[in-house]
């Protein structure tokens, strides 16, 4: 007989009519569940820069640290996502016209300093607002993960006819069906007349969300108890960055930059951006702050040149050094655990003012709208945004 035949519930094989064999156990193991793989969010931003635009770009000066703050609520298996944030601009008329108006402000990137400079630094001029072609060229251009479980998105925000250039909405919208991105239309005006002007099909072919915002509605900026300690903690956790390499103290007056920049468009921005701040897989900035590399790179301080460091620094032994960025982690955590805390309540707070506000808050923004299609879509990819 040349069957063979195994006996499940031991382990006698029969191999033909005479032979036995007995095979060992294997060892008792406890598998240890392999961690959760840590998502990533790619956001694409594409904006709109031609004349009567300029409530848009102040909006999305705002809206920035709100789209990332929602974020950092999220998790998938209690792992929080990485977030890449991408910016582009288009309409412009001083812009390559063979690239169709459209240029790259900032490619994906963790740094949310440095997306939030630039878009401190847009201006509005009238062109010709090319949809197609700018969703076309970031979807072409920038280095999208190829994993189909990562929320890919894009936002493309503007007004006037979305079928206007040499590049079709369907070549774009093919593009992102390949490299599964998910494109959103945010037209700035009427909701009818975005219908009119076509901007409720690049969502349909790219899978997305219509909307409307009034691009031209002022942040809602409610004075709450909170805000002057969360302003203060700022401060402190400022305190603990140590800059090293060539671009280190760069960074660290950048930082200063971008928070004096929001706190002086309004303290709603200002606030969500301290928060933003406080969650450590959102707001990283090993490539220049010592503390943050060492938590990549146990053998950072081992490594790093003494002589990019703060005057203060540089003679220190590496062991002092060890020490000093020890000490200044420890601070961190606990700084950005309060600004967690005092954030929630603050929330709360500016909630329940809404709420009992004749108006509520509902008027439809750049800021509103994109939270809103994040918490719809991230659930597609199994992020729970608590």
């Amino acid at each position: 007989m040349n069957t063979l035949y195994k006996l499940c519930a031991g382990s006698l094989l029969i191999l033909g009519a005479t032979t036995l064999i007995y095979s060992k156990k294997p060892p008792v193991t406890h598998n240890t569940p392999a961690p959760s793989r840590q998502k990533k969010v790619q956001i694409a931003v594409l904006l709109d820069v031609s004349n009567s635009m300029d409530g848009l770009i102040g909006q999305a000066k705002a809206q920035l640290w709100n789209m990332v703050s929602v974020l950092g609520k999220a998790t998938c298996n209690d792992v929080a996502p990485t977030v890449e944030i991408a910016l582009y601009e288009y309409g412009r008329p001083t812009n390559d016209a063979k690239a169709g108006y459209v240029k790259q402000i900032s490619y994906f990137t963790r740094d949310l300093d440095e997306v939030s400079r630039k878009l401190f630094s847009l201006t509005t001029n009238g062109g010709d607002e090319y949809c197609g072609h700018v969703m076309y060229t970031s979807l072409t251009s920038l280095e999208w993960d190829a994993n189909p479980d990562d929320y890919k998105v894009i936002f493309i925000a503007g007004n006037e006819d979305f079928l206007q250039g040499d590049i079709s909405y369907t070549q774009a919208c093919a593009e992102a069906r390949k490299k599964g991105v998910i494109i959103n239309t945010i037209y700035c005006g009427d909701r009818a007349q975005g219908i009119r002007e076509h901007w409720n099909l690049g969502s349909e072919c790219g899978t997305g969300s219509f909307t409307n915002i009034n691009q031209n509605a002022q942040v809602i900026d409610i004075p709450t108890p909170y805000d002057t300690v969360l302003f203060q903690l700022n401060i402190q956790l400022n305190g603990t960055y140590i800059g090293y390499g060539k671009a280190g103290q760069a960074n660290i007056s950048k930082q200063a930059e971008v928070d004096k920049m929001n706190y002086g468009l309004n303290k709603a921005a200002a606030a969500q951006r301290v928060a933003v701040k406080s969650k450590k897989q959102l707001y990283n900035n090993s490539t220049w702050d010592l503390v943050d590399a060492s938590q990549d790179d146990a053998a950072m301080v081992e490594k790093v040149d003494m002589a990019t460091l703060p005057d203060s620094l540089k003679n220190k032994s590496r062991t002092e050094l060890k020490q000093i960025v020890t000490t200044k982690s420890n601070q961190r955590t606990a700084i950005q655990k309060e600004i967690s805390v005092v954030s929630v309540k603050r929330e709360a707070y500016i909630n329940a003012e809404k709420a009992r506000r004749a108006n509520g808050g509902n008027e439809q923004t750049l800021e509103t709208e994109i939270e809103k299609i994040i918490r719809q879509q991230a659930k597609q990819f199994n992020l729970v945004i608590h």
